[in-house]
């Protein structure tokens, strides 16, 4: 089934649901008028089902690879990612100063969503030069700024982020990469990192990494981190990409899914970069990026979540097997399957409400500056990124269930989604990261961002979701009154528990906007809040009985 770009049901979450039209209210976004956002959202979906979707299977077959030292990219990839430029859609929400759109994040996240949609290994690239755009934009110089980012924002050059080392992956503290001065204001960056996604390709003139590195009075641990820009070619006198720069990609990875995404080892050996912040204040200026790129992976998930459930709703449709409750007819009439399809249905749509609501959050933040708004879109985002790529990992593997024995089979292209979505789990901060970040940092302030979002959702004014919002009240109480460790336990478990009872109480205001959509709410209802309910004594357990069982028991 080709892919079909949902932009009514996209616009039906932004103004019925998130509350989109408080963003367009504030002067700083006052230019989203509902005739561009429809613009907006109707062109992007024209490229991604035209465009990009037909590359999807192509960057499946033939994978990036490494030929003397340059990544060819998959067919189609090049002309794929121009149109991607030339739309104007990697500077949506970059400052018009730079040549951006100057557009909400929002409006990003949901033409980001399609473009993953239809070719998520080519989109990773567009979301990690947004990222970088952001970053640059918070932390770095005038000059910085006034080169890169316009070239960022046209597509002429790319950016990407670079942490991982072999021995520092989430324990970011232990990376090693030492960065010199060299007496001309630059300094001489030498070191490995791994994991790097589109280090390099053969259709931008320049690829700009950022790079964390230590500075020679660097304490330990992440209070010693800086930030530099270091570029594949370094600019010349008029801005332009110019000689190589002492860099290079050893290798490209083979791996289980994403196999038109190059990720790359990088070297460098002295090579030349600039500072970006501050000095060891690199880890607050990288957040930047990797809290953007966290809510776009979120979307990456439902991305390949909404592509799933329509390759599988299009086959369960066409399927004729065995009688079914309506007699003769197509496997969806099949009780089983009714429900599989129904449950993708439901969480994609609480996924996409999720990710919208947390980018609706940060636009009101940026536009009003109320600490509020940065605070509760800070709270949603783990959630945001962790239930988007569960939801995408978990909808498609359901997609090949549905699908039976022909979900096995390549050519249906069921396969590829459960290949290429399990990524996004780990990736830009595991799940089990973003957990432990919403039970220490976000639940910093006493729970004053939970209760406030647990207000909003009690005030909706649903028996059910009141008896569901008490007990995520007491057990936010509870683990607050626990220790880090005790917390840390429990945290996947209350992660999930909040994703779903926010996912029923976007489901009750979509049904109360448009009552069609009733019985769908309902069956969400059902199943999401009894999850809700099970994940919350989950979260209770403490970490005593995890550590009770030894490591020779676990090892037997």
């Amino acid at each position: 089934m080709p892919y079909r770009a949902p932009v009514a049901e996209i616009r039906f979450v932004l103004d019925r649901v998130v509350g989109f039209d408080r963003v367009v209210a504030t002067e700083t976004f006052a230019e989203a008028t509902p005739d561009t956002v429809s613009a907006i959202l109707s062109e992007a979906g024209r490229m991604c089902e035209d465009v990009l979707a037909p590359l999807n299977r192509q960057g499946d077959l033939h994978p990036a690879r490494l030929e003397n030292g340059v990544v060819r990219t998959s067919p189609g990839f090049a002309e794929g990612f121009r149109t991607i430029a030339e739309g104007g859609w990697l500077g949506m929400s970059a400052a018009s100063a730079h040549g951006g759109m100057g557009l909400p994040l929002a409006l990003t996240m949901a033409v980001n969503e399609m473009m993953g949609s239809a070719c998520l290994a080519l989109q990773l690239n567009p979301l990690m030069t947004q990222g970088q755009i952001e970053a640059l934009e918070a932390h770095a110089s005038d000059e910085i700024r006034d080169l890169y980012i316009p070239k960022l924002v046209s597509g002429e050059w790319c950016g990407t982020m670079n942490l991982t080392e072999p021995q520092a992956g989430s324990d970011v503290g232990a990376l090693r990469a030492r960065a010199e001065p060299a007496g001309d204001g630059t300094y001489r960056i030498t070191g490995q990192k791994i994991y790097i996604s589109w280090a390099d390709n053969d259709f931008t003139e320049n690829v700009c990494h950022l790079v964390l590195a230590r500075l020679p009075d660097a304490a330990a641990g992440t209070r010693g981190i800086s930030l530099f820009m270091v570029p594949k070619r370094l600019p010349d006198a008029d801005g332009r990409a110019g000689r190589a720069n002492d860099l290079k990609v050893v290798s490209l990875e083979h791996k289980l899914g994403l196999h038109g995404s190059p990720t790359a080892v990088m070297q460098y050996d002295g090579a030349t970069g600039w500072l970006v912040g501050e000095p060891h204040r690199g880890m607050a200026a990288m957040f930047t990026m990797m809290n953007n790129a966290r809510l776009g992976v979120g979307v990456q998930g439902l991305s390949v979540a909404e592509a799933a459930l329509q390759h599988a709703t299009g086959y369960a449709l066409e399927r004729k097997q065995g009688r079914t409750h309506h007699g003769e007819g197509t496997i969806l009439a099949h009780a089983d399957v009714r429900r599989m399809v129904l449950s993708m249905k439901a969480e994609t749509f609480a996924a996409r409400a999720i990710a919208l609501d947390c980018a609706v959050s940060l636009d009101m933040a940026r536009a009003t500056d109320d600490a509020a708004w940065r605070a509760r879109g800070a709270f949603l985002t783990p959630i945001a990124k962790a239930y988007g790529t569960e939801t995408g990992i978990k909808v498609a593997s359901e997609g090949v269930q549905v699908h039976g024995g022909m979900g096995i089979i390549e050519e249906t292209g069921a396969a590829q989604f459960v290949r290429d979505v399990r990524v996004t789990s780990i990736y830009e901060g595991t799940n089990g990261i973003q957990a432990m970040d919403l039970v220490g940092r976000k639940l910093a302030d006493g729970g004053a961002a939970a209760h406030a979002l647990l207000d909003e959702i009690e005030a909706f004014g649903d028996d059910d979701l009141r008896a569901a919002v008490s007990q995520l009240r007491a057990v936010t109480t509870f683990l607050l009154e626990r220790d880090m460790q005790d917390r840390f336990a429990g945290a996947v478990a209350y992660l999930a528990a909040f994703a779903r009872v926010l996912g029923v109480w976007y489901h009750l205001k979509a049904a109360a906007a448009d009552p069609a959509r009733q019985p769908l709410a309902r069956f969400a209802a059902g199943r999401l809040l009894p999850e809700a309910l099970a994940e919350i004594a989950k979260a209770r357990t403490g970490a005593e009985e995890l550590y009770a069982v030894t490591d020779d028991v676990i090892a037997a």
